[in-house]
């Protein structure tokens, strides 16, 4: 093993494939032949020759953690067992290895300052995607009279659950697309990125805008969610592409116009055209993207990533969506259910929660950054695995204890900011904080491969969130046994497995 297996991102090679080396033996001087030799060697020498290979040797075994990594050196030197006991009076290289190990000081190196660490994140352009997450929420605002309010199904206007169904479909195609487009750009292929996105997007636009036509509702619901679902498409392939700018730039005419509407009534087909001129420049900006994409150096070896892959991301978009949706809906759905009425609650608080929810996702993607970067600090300082588990525990308790507390107030704020919205109980709060906490620890299990768990673990709390409801239980309490059972399970699992140091390699 002439090398390393991983370079370090920024590191040189030169530096990191470099041998290390014995420094040179100190040479006796010799005596000028006219002088003669004195009573006395004038050297201070040692009666034991290992205290001078100890001096010799200070920086390599002072940085050592283990002895065999001193009797490798020795090993690579020349240093035979047989020279070891002629040398040295020792059995072995073993022997003398351990023995150097304890009279040398331990003299751990720390972090370089010199270390690029790969998981530094821009806090801006968090900012930037946890408003570019947030805003399309102000596209209901003027899209409301597409829908009938006077026919409603399950306590919602008629179109509504075609609208939603379109969006669970979104969300789940667009996390798998996104997950294989990434893919790609892991592996340097830009180009073949931009073929996937350029075919799956469409397609993912056309499946969900499918879904919402198959369960009905007025024509103006129905091209609402068609728009919808291709805004979704174009924003996925604006996000993966790291043009988050662009699509804050087609956001722009919907923000504008929902900001009118609050103040003063808008003709409908006015507030139509301003949806469409969003729809249109996110569409269009996408499409100028994956043409460059497209336009760039071909790749010369083909490479083929396997669908199944996708499966288990697949699967995760569709459980978040369904359980972000329950926290949205369910106080609706459940007044529906249990009372048998057509119209649904009113006064509910969780407008404002979901408005928490997503403006949060930006510092949820941060802290994810954040969480790995410490990871990896403490990586390169810990001494033992025990030291390293204790560490990345409390950077994953602390991560999690900012994004709830940010939760949290960003629903004090937007409670106080929406027109006659009452404030979250101590139950509602639990609720969301759980649901929260739910996700991004989902995300941060997700970034580290394990996929398939969090996909099954969140499913299962979805479904079993979706029958419950459907039974006529408390939505509240669904949220709190089935979020806080999956919170459970994922710290479980996340506190063992990010314990290892091989998962941070």
């Amino acid at each position: 093993m002439s090398g390393p297996l991983r370079l370090v991102p920024g590191e040189a090679v030169d530096e990191t494939v470099q041998l290390r080396v014995l420094p040179l033996k100190r040479r006796r001087p010799t005596l000028p032949a006219q002088r003669p030799a004195p009573a006395a060697d004038p050297l201070d020498l040692s009666a034991d020759p290992l205290d001078e290979l100890a001096e010799r040797l200070r920086d390599i075994c002072a940085d050592a953690v283990h002895p065999y990594e001193i009797a490798a050196i020795l090993e690579s030197d020349g240093l035979s067992d047989e020279q070891a006991a002629l040398l040295y009076g020792r059995p072995d290289a073993f022997t003398l290895a351990e023995e150097l190990f304890e009279r040398v000081e331990r003299r751990y190196p720390g972090p370089s300052a010199e270390f690029a660490n790969p998981w530094r994140a821009d806090p801006w352009r968090c900012v930037v995607r946890g408003l570019v997450f947030a805003l399309p929420g102000l596209g209901y605002l003027l899209g409301a009279n597409l829908f009938a309010a006077d026919r409603m199904r399950f306590g919602l206007p008629s179109g509504m659950l075609a609208l939603s169904v379109a969006t669970l479909v979104s969300w789940s195609f667009n996390q798998a697309l996104a997950h294989r487009a990434y893919a790609w750009l892991g592996r340097g292929r830009r180009r073949s990125a931009g073929s996937c996105l350029a075919i799956g997007a469409p397609l993912g636009a056309l499946v969900a805008a499918g879904a919402g036509y198959v369960v009905g509702g007025p024509l103006g619901a129905l091209c609402f969610a068609a728009g919808q679902s291709g805004y979704l498409a174009a924003a996925t392939v604006l996000l993966v592409l790291g043009r988050e700018k662009f699509l804050l730039l087609a956001l722009a005419p919907s923000a504008v116009g929902a900001g009118v509407v609050l103040a003063v009534d808008v003709p409908q087909a006015v507030r139509t055209a301003v949806l469409l001129a969003s729809l249109g420049l996110a569409v269009g900006l996408a499409a100028r993207e994956l043409l460059r994409c497209r336009r760039g150096e071909p790749e010369p070896v083909p490479l083929r990533l396997p669908l199944v892959k996708e499966v288990p991301h697949l699967l995760f978009g569709l459980a978040v969506g369904t359980l972000t949706l329950i926290a949205g809906l369910g106080v609706t759905v459940h007044h529906a259910v249990r009372t048998g009425s057509a119209e649904g609650a009113s006064a509910s608080p969780t407008g404002p929660a979901m408005i928490a929810l997503t403006l949060s996702l930006g510092l949820a993607e941060w802290l994810l950054f954040r969480y790995r970067a410490m990871a990896v600090a403490a990586l390169r300082t810990s001494h033992t695995p025990v030291e390293f588990a204790r560490r990345t525990g409390g950077v994953l308790l602390g991560c999690l204890f900012i994004y709830l507390t940010t939760v949290a107030a960003l629903d004090a704020a937007a409670t106080v900011l929406w027109p006659g919205a009452p404030a979250l109980g101590v139950p509602e709060l639990g609720a969301l904080l759980l649901l929260g906490g739910s996700l991004w620890l989902a995300l941060l299990l997700n970034a580290f491969g394990l996929s398939w768990s969090t996909a099954l673990i969140c499913l299962a709390a979805a479904g079993a969130e979706c029958a419950g409801l459907l039974t006529g239980a408390d939505p509240t309490v669904l949220q709190l046994i089935g979020c806080g059972g999956t919170a459970v399970v994922l710290t479980a699992i996340a506190g063992p497995v990010l314990g290892r140091t091989t998962k941070h390699r």
